[in-house]
């Protein structure tokens, strides 16, 4: 695999970003990786690249980028009460779609002005706080985003102005929306509410309840991980970048 960590130019700062893509078969289809609210780790690089080993190029940026360098988080991110835990949300309560929606357009550019994947359809996808953001991403660049993906996405209706569910139907994207059974951020019946939503508004793809598993399910390293879940995820995320990106 080819793999670097570069500094991409936004209108806020410099946003490290971890690329890998395939040794050989190139150029691939770009697909762009969304983090979870505890932030870039080894866990999410090999996520990255297990999706850049069935022929993807994988852009997997720090959105906390504009909080400064030091934004990567020890284990104690994921304990109530844990310095780490407060430090990063501290960052995460100020995250807003529109400056994400910037960093997914910094991204765009940089995939032109360096060659390093495919020319055409991007994907995007994102687990926790990020599944809006790619849902957003496909609206707001209808003629790049192709395909995106949230799993286990939280708050997907509410009353806030960004909200995703009134997106829906508004962009040209294939859509996957992935939730858990058991989700404080996702109750089911908000997500029943986003599925008859999502039914009557035309979009492209589909909302999907995995049973018996909670908010965090992919993820390898959480107490949470469902092995069957999070392959499934794998599957239904593969098809659908092959699908509508080609490669893979």
């Amino acid at each position: 695999m080819i793999e670097t960590t570069q500094d991409i130019p936004t209108r806020d700062g410099a946003m490290e970003t971890f690329i890998v893509r395939p040794e050989r078969g190139g150029p691939c289809p770009a697909v762009l990786m969304l983090m979870d609210a505890p932030g870039i780790r080894e866990e999410l690089h090999d996520m990255a690249r297990r999706l850049a080993t069935v022929g993807f190029c994988v852009l997997l940026p720090n959105l906390y980028y504009r909080a400064g360098r030091d934004t990567k988080f020890g284990p104690g991110v994921m304990t109530q009460g844990d310095p780490e835990r407060e430090r990063m949300r501290a960052i995460r309560t100020r995250m807003t779609i529109p400056p994400v929606m910037e960093d997914v357009a910094a991204m765009l550019a940089y995939l032109d002005r360096e060659g390093i994947a495919k020319p055409g359809p991007v994907g995007a996808h994102g687990y926790c706080m990020s599944g809006p953001y790619a849902l957003a991403a496909a609206v707001r660049y209808p003629g790049r985003i192709a395909a995106a993906a949230s799993f286990y996405g939280t708050w997907l209706v509410s009353e806030a102005e960004e909200s995703p569910h009134l997106t829906l139907g508004k962009g040209r994207a294939e859509l996957y929306i992935s939730c858990a059974e058991h989700d404080e951020l996702a109750p089911l019946p908000m997500v029943e509410e986003l599925r008859r939503l999502f039914e009557a508004s035309g979009a492209e793809g589909e909302v999907e309840v995995h049973p018996g598993v909670h908010h965090g399910f992919a993820f390898p390293q959480r107490w949470c991980f469902d092995r069957p879940a999070a392959e499934r995820h794998w599957e239904r995320l593969i098809a659908l970048y092959r699908r509508r990106l080609g490669g893979g």
